[in-house]
């Protein structure tokens, strides 16, 4: 057990990587030699029990521990409990699949303890392209990535997207309640929330295949980027959820109406039958949707999903009424039409959003 001060904490956020901790443990190990250092691993409850195997470790060697989280998901959002609590001055956050060159660690905390540096960023992009085995199509969609984040960035970076980087606990105390905790990349809500330039400097490393499993990108990694960065442009003022559930909801309009011209036009069914059955089914894809892209971390399973479902459809059908209500009483007040309908959009827009919140995905969703 070290008996110095402890001068680095390792964080690493997993989910499905048992295969991955025995080698990750012993490279870290290898890489950080004589230094003082604790691995903090945030598990978000892994089906295969990696959250299990690391306090097989933890108990061997004190300087490993397990954070594991029940009933929520998200790199960032676990890179933050993570470095939150850990105790070193210098956090040092890398992923679990071996991707990240753990022999830059050392080279990255002297870069980080040499003058007034405040994160030292591992780059796949500071000497050219070096990105080992990907193909052209993910070449594309990371260079693509970097250019947008970019948008948020309050400095030229070289590779704002890296997920192996280094920072001083200091500029995290400084920047961690401003911090969004949406989508996979902690490093650019960071760059994108400092209140004022810090002072970075790139180390280049070539990314390496993984060591066991696949890759989690997907389409719903895409959306939580897309999120971060709407939530980045507009300053925070209008939540990065509120603006996917507008955007759902936007979609559900459509729904509604391909719903409503098939059973009016299509099967010549009555009005207000065809106008109900499509109000029905503009909520459930509403509901789905949500749960699936905007509550990713709360995502409700089973029972919770039908009693949810209820709940969503509850304050949605009082949200409708608040909309009516409203815009007829702008319009008999001599209000143009549609400003009146975009006003009463608007309340049902921020209710059906605040009361969902609240009763459908609460802060710990009751499965996953």
């Amino acid at each position: 057990m070290p008996t110095r001060a402890l001068e680095l904490s390792v964080v690493v956020a997993t989910y499905q990587e048992r295969n991955n901790i025995p080698e990750l443990v012993s490279r870290i190990e290898r890489a950080l030699g004589a230094l003082t250092w604790e691995l903090t691993v945030v598990d978000d409850d892994s089906p295969d029990k990696t959250a299990d195997l690391v306090r097989e470790f933890a108990r061997r060697d004190p300087r490993v521990r397990c954070v594991q989280r029940i009933g929520r998901r998200g790199l960032a959002s676990a890179c933050m409990e993570g470095m939150l609590s850990s105790a070193g001055a210098a956090i040092v956050v890398m992923d679990a699949d071996l991707q990240h060159d753990e022999t830059q660690i050392p080279i990255m905390l002297s870069q980080l303890l040499s003058g007034a540096t405040d994160i030292v960023i591992a780059s796949r992009y500071v000497n050219g392209l070096d990105v080992g085995y990907w193909d052209g199509r993910r070449v594309a969609i990371s260079l693509w990535a970097n250019r947008l984040g970019r948008l948020v960035c309050r400095q030229t970076i070289s590779d704002p997207m890296s997920g192996f980087f280094m920072i001083r606990r200091s500029v995290l105390d400084s920047t961690v309640h401003k911090l969004s905790g949406t989508g996979f990349k902690i490093l650019l809500d960071i760059l994108a929330s400092v209140p004022k330039p810090l002072c970075v400097r790139e180390v280049p490393y070539t990314f390496r295949p993984r060591f066991t499993g696949q890759s989690k990108l997907d389409g719903m990694v895409a959306w939580e980027f897309g999120m971060l960065i709407l939530d980045k442009l507009t300053g925070g003022a209008i939540p990065a959820r509120f603006i996917g559930f507008t955007i759902v909801g936007a979609a559900g309009v459509a729904v509604h109406m391909t719903v409503l011209t098939l059973l009016l036009k299509g099967l010549s069914s009555p009005f207000h039958y065809s106008q109900a059955v499509a109000t029905v089914a503009a909520m459930v894809f509403n509901y789905a949707v949500n749960n699936v892209l905007t509550y990713r971390d709360r995502r409700l399973r089973g029972w919770s999903w039908a009693s949810g479902l209820l709940t969503f459809m509850l304050a949605c059908g009082i949200g409708a009424l608040a909309n009516v209500g409203l815009a007829a009483y702008l319009f008999e007040r001599q209000s143009r039409w549609f400003i009146a309908a975009l006003c009463g959009i608007a309340v049902s827009a921020v209710w059906n959003y605040a009361v969902t919140r609240l009763f459908t995905w609460r802060d710990v969703a009751t499965a996953r």
